[in-house]
């Protein structure tokens, strides 16, 4: 019989990801997508027609109750995805986040508890744990909330451990480092650098250069997700795992990487614009994914040289970009 999963946040770039890899190991998935007046599906839409068919898609919010226990109902498991995940935003609207990764989160914990759900797997941020104080960073590093946005995933990594303490739920936390890869938002470094550069431009204006970010390419992401969705309870239940393959790069070497990689020579500046507040910066952030891997096997696939190659490919392609457009994206 084929297992019933559910995935919030289905629609975004990850979330797509995830319910495709669910699907080709013999899923049926249902699949919450955030209401809209268009119906759009976004990056689902872009599935191949054998993997559409088996995806149910859920129009509904994690902030209204309701809509988190028709998604859950009758799940095996429950990976939850659904947030809003841009630090420049979180500066000019706190309580939205709030809303969505903080309350959203507590509604899906409800629903799980209700429905005695038999797994749930939660969504953190390697931008929980701030400027790393030690390298690399373990699960066991303080947490420090350093953006708005920060804060608000912090509140819900903690719900879901006030959950798995207080009521026993079975949930298990994935805090993923930066993932990259095709269908990301292109307001995300690496594809701004690449479109920056496709579109002909040889002067690439960032955000801060100095920074380091452990990227992650999307598959390997998303493999973390299904193994500790699947894994022995026992090794998994109440845990925390990092997911990142420990390999972090100043912002400014990876753009240069990315054009060395285009063929292209370009200037890399910083835009005084895209800086962040003074003491909101996280500087350094590299993964310590030992207890992952450890506890499930986990083990990342795909080199960033690999990794940048793909993702080059499919936005340098203008039918790709197009599909941010037609999925409700905005480029």
């Amino acid at each position: 019989m084929t297992e019933l999963v559910a995935v919030t946040g289905a629609e975004g770039f990850i979330g797509s990801h995830l319910v495709e890899a669910l699907v080709q190991r013999g899923h049926r998935v249902k699949a919450m997508v955030l209401y809209n007046m268009w119906s759009s599906c976004s990056w689902l839409d872009t599935l191949a027609p054998d993997i559409r068919a088996n995806v149910d898609v859920v129009m509904g919010d994690v902030r209204d109750p309701a809509s988190a226990r028709e998604l859950v109902e009758d799940a095996e498991v429950v990976y939850h995805l659904a947030a809003i995940g841009s630090v420049p935003y979180s500066y000019r609207a706190p309580r939205t986040f709030v809303d969505n990764n903080s309350i959203g989160t507590l509604h899906i914990l409800e629903a799980v508890r209700a429905c005695r759900t038999p797994r749930l797997v939660h969504t953190s941020t390697s931008e929980t744990y701030g400027t790393a104080r030690t390298v690399p960073i373990s699960e066991s590093h303080p947490l420090q909330a350093q953006s708005p946005y920060a804060a608000s995933k912090i509140a819900a990594d903690k719900l879901a451990e006030s959950y798995h303490l207080s009521f026993g739920l079975p949930v298990v936390t994935l805090r993923p480092f930066n993932t990259y890869g095709p269908r990301q938002s292109t307001r995300a470094v690496i594809p701004q650098i690449i479109t920056q550069l496709a579109g002909g431009a040889r002067q690439i204006k960032l955000g801060a250069l100095d920074p380091t970010r452990d990227f992650s390419y999307v598959t390997d992401t998303v493999q973390a997700f299904i193994d500790v969705g699947t894994a022995p309870a026992s090794a998994v239940l109440g845990e925390v795992f990092n997911c990142g393959p420990g390999d972090d790069v100043a912002i400014g070497k990876l753009a240069e990487q990315i054009a060395a990689l285009m063929g292209v020579q370009a200037d890399i500046v910083e835009d005084a614009q895209r800086l962040r507040p003074k003491e909101s910066e996280v500087m350094r952030l590299v993964c310590d994914a030992i207890k992952l891997r450890e506890r499930t096997g986990w083990k990342p696939a795909v080199t960033r040289d690999e990794g940048l190659r793909r993702t080059i490919v499919w936005f340098s392609d203008p039918a790709n970009l197009a599909r941010f457009t037609a999925s409700g994206y905005q480029v």
